[in-house]
């Protein structure tokens, strides 16, 4: 039955390859081709297919093939593999701001043209930023609800960080094995008990992404570090309890943005009231 399954989900990424590969050749190219000179066309089906369609059929792609699992790793805005989840958190979206603000961490301002400016200005002339935004990375179909960090040297090209992306805990229980639960992209409400899944990493400085070369931060390899400082600092300050281990759905053997050492294992633990 497993065999089968896993056959039935190849089938549709190799059909979703079919269409993605009709859509960009018949359709896209097609159209623009027959309004504009072909070397314009094809830079701009190019555009259209590398940061529109493929983005998207990879993303599609990699949750037929993660559905019924605690993910791995979330994806960045292209779709290729981002940093490995290795915490997850139970309980109330106050009960997660309270606890990381009792620790003196800060939430994340959300990221727009403001916030990145000024978080460029901040990066390049060494000033604190305390709230400085995250860069998206996607779970469940959509980038993270929340993040969290903690400056290192009040400096804000390293930094302490994790985002978090919810699900609700009742929807969880009933439909964990199931493709509906990861395909299922809404927010939780304010006021739910919700299972914040999250990804903790540590910014260490200054870095060029390896596909479009823009301006970012570099992390440190070693996310299992990462995750047991954080768990360690949310003991020590005794804002969660019932603390165990749990391994992911699948290891990420290779990666194409980022580098990781993981022991694929993920800390769970509820949030105090």
């Amino acid at each position: 039955m497993r065999r089968l399954r896993r056959l039935l989900q190849r089938l549709l990424v190799f059909l979703l390859g079919v269409v993605t590969v009709w859509l960009i050749v018949f359709v896209i190219f097609d159209t623009v081709d027959r309004r504009l000179p072909w070397v314009i066309a094809l830079a701009v089906t190019y555009g259209l297919a590398a940061y529109v369609v493929l983005p998207r059929a990879i993303r599609i792609g990699l949750r037929i093939l993660q559905r019924g699992r605690v993910p791995s790793y979330t994806l960045t805005g292209d779709g290729l593999p981002g940093d490995p989840v290795n915490i997850a958190l139970i309980g109330t979206e106050r009960q997660l701001c309270d606890a990381f603000a009792r620790m003196g961490w800060s939430r994340a301002d959300p990221l727009n043209l403001k916030s990145s400016i000024r978080m460029a200005q901040a990066f390049v002339m060494n000033k604190t930023y305390p709230n400085a935004p995250f860069s998206t990375l996607y779970l469940f179909g959509r980038g993270q609800d929340l993040g969290f960090q903690l400056p290192i040297d009040n400096s804000p090209r390293k930094r302490h960080h994790v985002r978090f992306w919810g699900r609700p805990t009742a929807r969880a229980e009933l439909a964990i094995d199931t493709p509906g639960f990861w395909l299922d992209s809404d927010r939780p409400s304010p006021d739910e008990e919700v299972l914040w899944v999250g990804a903790a990493t540590k910014d260490t400085g200054f870095s060029l992404t390896r596909l479009s070369f823009q301006i970012t931060h570099a992390t440190d390899d070693d996310t299992n570090k990462e995750r047991d400082f954080l768990v360690g600092e949310l003991t020590r300050h005794g804002v969660i309890t019932n603390l165990q281990s749990q391994l992911s759905g699948e290891r990420l053997e290779v990666g194409k943005v980022n580098k990781y050492v993981t022991d694929g294992e993920i800390a769970v633990a509820d949030l105090r009231a």
